[in-house]
């Protein structure tokens, strides 16, 4: 579990997947973002069988702050610069605005460029 949150009516818990779900669906949602990758192969051939709606996406916590890696393929001709910084930007605001946790980095890492069919 990453955030336990005492209150008056009871505690609060926020898993790391419930992160992940969020960076995923708001990188997902970004301009020049078709798809994600993973960080290795076996990660790759396990998402075949299993599909995870927070594949690509890593989290780490210490300390309540949050730390996003996140493995995205771009369209091809999109200025990846901006895209990246776009997707992190984006990232690290959602998280914080809906889950109440610091985000400490959003690392995006670019692991291919898909091409469009022209037709």
């Amino acid at each position: 579990m990453t955030n336990n949150t005492d209150n008056p009516l009871g505690n609060v818990f926020i898993s790391h997947r419930a992160i992940a779900t969020i960076a995923a669906q708001t990188a997902l949602s970004s301009y020049g973002v078709v798809g994600f990758t993973s960080r290795d192969f076996l990660r790759g051939i396990v998402n075949l069988v299993i599909r995870d709606q927070s594949y690509g996406v890593e989290i780490s916590v210490e300390n309540d702050v949050v730390g996003i890696d996140i493995y995205i393929v771009v369209e091809y001709g999109v200025r990846i610069t901006e895209v990246a910084s776009s997707v992190a930007s984006s990232i690290r605001f959602n998280v914080e605005k809906i889950t109440g946790l610091s985000v400490d980095r959003v690392d995006v890492h670019i692991r291919g460029l898909r091409i469009s069919d022209m037709d």
